[in-house]
């Protein structure tokens, strides 16, 4: 049974705004008189997570979102007028304040992380130091991990480290990463060890993995050999080494708890018990649920809680709903695949490139659907509902799994499961994994240059290890392993790849509302738009307007309006 965990507990500390600059507390609770117990600090920290699926609620501006259409493993896909989900893998905006949701978001996790800790000592009740290192260093933890998303995303960002209501101006970006390594390090030092699997708590072992992912991304990216390490007061005074990188992934190894599932394919919620017996491919395995896997680390925990109310319906998992087949398709015709609005169609070079590489990997029929293979849906229709950028590939990790009890289909496997609504944008309730125990290993190994990690992947995946350590052989084994995650677009860049990988999709076949084409790219061309922006993303327009002090990023004129195809 799927718990409701605290995540979804009903309290919140403080009430939103019209921007992420303006933090008047409009509740009665005050820093003066709250939270002043345990009890008040475990509320206190449900509103810091709450926000990670209020930015689910419009799951289209988010930067995992961003980062998954982005990237050269799949298309934007949606109908004629999803123009956001083309704007995306085109490198382009569509609209005045894209991601402006996510931008809000954060920074609100952001402002109540920073009131939690400058509260603490509040505390009147008597409490453990250890219940008060646990709340203290999760609250670090989501600071900087909600820094790592902004700063992935748009690079300059403003550093906020207070609770006050401030109009801050765009930090050094090393300024910033060298607060999330401040904040990790806490995390890492507060937390107590406890072993896997979590309550969906953020632990010490997450931290030591999002400081390993921040590392790499900041080396790779930028050509360094360190991070900087500040002193949570805006000023770096030192430095994170790989070394230290090394010994914290191999302390989450030894010691976490954590494990990679026997069988890939139990990764996934197709194996659930209400579809996989219906399902040819998947009859016989059973899915390791949310909450008791021990390869899942750090997730964006969901509910069947989800109505239409604009700050309830993220309790479901959204990026399901936009990223399953669109309306047309998602019936019988194409069980156990749900219906949705057919974002992110998987680029055919994927399948294909991968076949040709491991014709034998477990993995590839696991992640990607091959519409056409009639054993995997009986009747597949092409440009349903004006579906664009279709390719007959898509990813089978976050979709809407459909199910059969007594003969009945129902959209939504959790309906029977978990009692939740039989909706495909209400119903979805499996948890969005954001870290995973094999990117740990394969982490490890990239930093090591080492094939432990790799060869424990690849023999998970029914593959032959590997000899000798190379990046090419690292790279594609994250890109199998790791595809439809989140990770490809930070990987590709870090890697210093991204625009050869990009202009790879251009030619490649498609159907736009069931008429042959093939993807081109707009603005002057992938590279183009690539090397005008670094990767880097628009900086909401009203957050920009708002501001005295916030510049747009570079790249972002009226050159980079995405009109469509």
């Amino acid at each position: 049974m799927k718990k409701i965990i605290y995540l979804l507990a009903s309290v919140l500390v403080l009430t939103s705004c019209e921007d992420f600059l303006d933090t008047e507390n409009y509740t009665k609770k005050t820093t003066g008189n709250w939270p002043v117990s345990y009890t008040d600090a475990q509320q206190l920290l449900t509103g810091v997570y709450s926000t990670l699926s209020e930015v689910t609620s419009n799951a289209q501006d988010s930067y995992y979102y961003m980062a998954e259409l982005a990237a050269d493993e799949r298309f934007g896909g949606g109908g004629e007028n999803d123009k956001q989900m083309q704007a995306f893998d085109k490198l382009m905006n569509f609209g005045a304040d894209m991601m402006l949701t996510f931008w809000e978001g954060r920074y609100k996790g952001i402002y109540r992380a920073n009131n939690g800790l400058e509260t603490v000592g509040n505390w009147e009740d008597a409490v453990t130091e250890t219940q008060k290192n646990q709340v203290i260093g999760e609250l670090h933890f989501l600071r900087g991990f909600f820094y790592h998303e902004l700063v992935e995303a748009f690079e300059n960002i403003p550093l906020i480290l207070t609770a006050e209501s401030e109009d801050m101006p765009q930090a050094d970006p090393d300024l910033v990463y060298g607060q999330i390594a401040y904040d990790l390090k806490q995390a890492i030092e507060l937390i107590p060890q406890t072993k896997a699997p979590s309550d969906g708590h953020a632990t010490k072992w997450d931290a030591e993995a999002l400081m390993a992912r921040v590392f790499l991304f900041y080396t790779g990216f930028y050509n360094q050999t360190s991070m900087p390490l500040g002193n949570g007061e805006g000023e770096n005074v030192g430095t994170i080494t790989q070394d230290q990188v090394i010994t914290w992934l191999e302390d989450c190894i030894n010691n976490s708890g954590h494990d990679l599932v026997p069988d890939f394919r139990e990764l996934w919620s197709y194996t659930n018990p209400y579809t996989a017996p219906y399902y040819s491919y998947a009859n016989g395995l059973s899915w390791v649920e949310d909450g008791s896997n021990p390869e899942q680390m750090f997730s964006i925990k969901y509910s069947f809680l989800a109505d239409w109310n604009d700050s309830q319906i993220g309790y479901s998992n959204q990026y399901a709903l936009h990223m399953s087949l669109r309306h047309g398709n998602g019936y019988e015709n194409t069980f156990p695949f749900g219906r949705g609005w057919g974002a992110g169609p998987v680029n055919s070079r994927l399948w294909n490139e991968w076949t040709q590489a491991e014709p034998n990997d477990i993995r590839r029929k696991a992640s990607i659907l091959d519409a056409t293979d009639t054993e995997e849906c009986s009747d597949y229709l092409w440009g349903q509902d004006t579906q664009m950028e279709e390719t007959g590939y898509w990813q089978k990790k976050i979709i809407n799994i459909q199910a059969y009890d007594g003969g009945e289909r129902y959209d939504v496997f959790g309906y029977l499961m978990y009692g939740a609504q039989n909706d495909i944008a209400l119903g979805c309730v499996t948890d969005l994994i954001l870290i995973r125990f094999s990117d740990v290993l394969l982490m490890h190994s990239e930093l090591k240059k080492d094939v432990t990690g790799i060869n424990r992947v690849r023999t998970r995946a029914g593959l032959n290890p590997i000899s000798a350590y190379s990046d090419e052989a690292l790279r594609n084994e994250r890109r199998w392993e790791l595809c439809f995650e989140g990770r490809r677009w930070a990987d590709i860049r870090r890697w210093g790849i991204v625009t050869n990988v990009l202009d790879s999709q251009e030619g490649v076949a498609i159907k736009n509302n069931g008429v042959d084409a093939t993807i081109k790219a707009f603005g002057g061309g992938y590279s183009a738009r690539y090397n005008a922006t670094r990767g880097f993303y628009k900086i909401p327009e009203s957050q920009v307007t708002l501001s005295q002090y916030l510049v747009q990023n570079p790249g972002w004129g009226s050159e980079a309006e995405f009109a469509g195809w």
